[in-house]
């Protein structure tokens, strides 16, 4: 994947903070939002989908590769996750689960944000060095 702009990292990370504004997060109150971009730069958004049954929850970066999959993709290079709720970076960062689904589909960056601060971006790898893979 190409060298992202300054202003691209910005674009996703408010799209990703806007996908968050639709969170179903009544237990932890924690919302999440993510958009995925696949090879083609189609953009698919997702949001965290808390559940009574812990389990049955969807991570927000997980709903937007889904919707990505559900729509042909195949192939997603770029995801931005923001945590509109967290008072760090460190809280927003995907959790192993999330992290091996997006190993799935070819990930190579991450874009992690939070309102009032800079998005950082991440290699994929530095989040998740050793893959499990078929």
């Amino acid at each position: 994947m190409n060298i992202l702009s300054k202003e691209r990292i910005l674009e996703l990370a408010l799209k990703a903070q806007k996908a968050a504004e639709n969170a179903y997060a009544p237990y932890s109150h924690f919302r999440v939002g993510a958009v995925a971009v696949d090879d083609q730069g189609r953009e698919f958004t997702g949001c965290n989908v808390e559940n009574a049954a812990y389990p049955a929850g969807l991570c927000g970066e997980d709903l937007a590769v889904a919707k990505a999959v559900s729509e042909g993709a195949r192939k997603i290079p770029l995801v931005s996750v923001a945590c509109i709720d967290a008072k760090t970076l460190d809280n927003c960062f995907p959790c192993g689960l999330s992290c091996q689904r997006l190993s799935e589909f070819g990930v190579e960056r991450v874009i992690v944000s939070i309102p009032n601060e800079e998005p950082r971006v991440y290699l994929f790898s530095e989040l998740m060095p050793h893959q499990f893979c078929l």
